[in-house]
């Protein structure tokens, strides 16, 4: 359980270091893998099942070469690429807002730097440090925390693209 503090100290020491944006990019970074975790759990585990009962319908019904049943067959498709693309779309979002958030806490980083710099004349640079580590750290939490989530947004939008590409080719005319 000591690690558990010691986790939790070392979490406040960094935000501390780098300033309160941290804490939105905490925050974003939370929502973004929370949006992956779920995706991850939809494809693998939810998916599969879905598109087990579509194959079970579309083979149980006698007519697959009409003009409605192609109609049909492309809804299906629709829905089940609509399913899978779910929420990819704001995964992508939330990893472009991680590195501006890190500029953000590059110019209120600065900002400390300005004003350090107008109230000791410039000549410390003790005292400017602080304020230096609050432009470079959002910075760089931005980044790490984009570069997180790169991986994992493309994969995502490439294994709905071949599942629906899958779903088009099971779904034959018999």
């Amino acid at each position: 359980m000591i690690w558990l503090y010691e986790a939790i100290g070392a979490i406040r020491d960094f935000v501390e270091l780098g300033g309160n944006v941290l804490w939105a990019i905490m925050l974003v970074l939370f929502l973004m893998w929370t949006f992956i975790l779920e995706r991850l759990w939809y494809v693998y585990k939810v998916h599969p099942a879905r598109k087990a009962a579509i194959l079970e319908a579309w083979e149980s019904r006698s007519d697959t070469g009409s003009w409605y049943a192609k109609r049909i067959r492309e809804g299906l498709v629709s829905e089940t690429s609509l399913a899978l693309r779910q929420n990819v779309g704001l995964i992508r979002v939330l990893i472009a807002v991680c590195p501006l958030l890190g500029l953000l806490g590059t110019v209120t980083g600065m900002i400390a730097v300005f004003d350090v710099m107008t109230y000791t004349g410039g000549g410390n640079a003790r005292a400017m440090a602080g304020g230096v580590s609050m432009a470079t750290v959002p910075t760089m939490a931005g980044m790490v925390a984009a570069l997180s989530g790169v991986y994992f947004g493309t994969w995502l939008d490439y294994k709905a693209q071949v599942e629906t590409e899958k779903l088009e080719d099971l779904l034959q005319q018999h």
